[in-house]
């Protein structure tokens, strides 16, 4: 079997990455629901609701502890990178989104020319990382449970 086919066939990457787009497409319903408009760029963002890092890293951990057993180092693994990804997009990319919003009422304030501003909504709230890493579990264990 090729590296591509074993890639396309990996049980745990296809899961990850339903749960991802799943998060993502959840983004833009929500994003319908509130403006009346479909926002396609929300398809690849980093914000919102619900986290798609969180889903993504939780239905990793979640598919590997239910292919791999809970107490297996594959999993203790996830389980690190998860918590590690969820902390980082609550609290050091939120906390640089609120940076970056100081740092462009200064460059107004002063009227400093600039190309463009600096994104300001970079991380997540920790209810929209709760919101993706439940997704997360709910898609991994579904798909355990009924594929």
């Amino acid at each position: 079997m090729s590296i591509i086919t074993e890639f396309l066939h990996n049980r745990i990457i296809i899961v990850s990455v339903v749960s991802w787009a799943a998060a993502q497409l959840i983004k833009i319903m929500i994003d319908l629901i509130t403006t009346k408009r479909i926002d396609w760029e929300l398809m690849l963002s980093s914000r919102g609701m619900p986290s798609s890092h969180s889903s993504f890293v939780c239905s990793l951990a979640v598919s590997t502890g239910l292919g791999y057993g809970f107490d297996s180092v594959y999993f203790a693994i996830c389980f690190v990178l998860a918590f590690v990804v969820m902390y980082d997009a609550a609290g050091v990319r939120r906390a640089a989104g609120y940076q970056a919003a100081v740092i462009n009422r200064v460059i107004d304030m002063l009227n400093i020319k600039m190309d463009e501003k600096l994104k300001e909504l970079l991380g997540h709230t920790p209810i929209q990382v709760t919101a993706g890493a439940l997704l997360g579990t709910v898609i991994a264990a579904a798909a355990y449970a009924f594929i």
